[in-house]
């Protein structure tokens, strides 16, 4: 039986703004002595321009940016498993602490991305402005 759901907008553009940034924190890593990692790149960059879109599309870029934050967390977690979760000793004591740690960092980065989300929708609406009050 087909579905006929429907993902949200705001899942849309966090979706979109997690894949614009990706290649943003390829190129900030290139800098010296840069320490950006994928998932941070996400959640930072990522949810500022899905806030920015969101405004354009006139969805709440809170909501947005909230949602970028949680797939920059995904992917931070996603990645340390993949890197490094070999390399590390899985003692019970080490598998409790990580469940706790990534609990933990599923709870905050969220709130990074909703903080971000608005700056990019203030700096969405700033340019708007700037760019409305000087046409003339």
């Amino acid at each position: 039986m087909p579905s006929n759901t429907r993902i949200p907008e705001a899942w849309h553009i966090a979706f979109l703004g997690t894949i614009a940034a990706l290649p943003t924190t390829v190129l900030i890593n290139w800098l010296p002595n840069s320490e950006l990692t994928v998932g941070g790149g996400v959640m930072l960059v990522g949810a500022t321009i899905a806030g920015a879109v969101a405004v354009k599309r006139s969805v709440e870029p809170s909501a947005a940016g909230l949602r970028g934050g949680f797939l920059g967390s995904i992917i931070a977690v996603s990645v340390f498993i993949l890197t490094e979760g070999t390399t590390v000793a899985w003692s019970l004591n080490t598998i409790v602490f990580f469940l706790i740690a990534v609990v933990m960092f599923l709870s905050i980065s969220p709130v990074f991305g909703l903080i971000a989300g608005r700056i990019g929708g203030w700096i969405a609406n700033s340019v708007a402005e700037f760019r409305v009050g000087h046409a003339s």
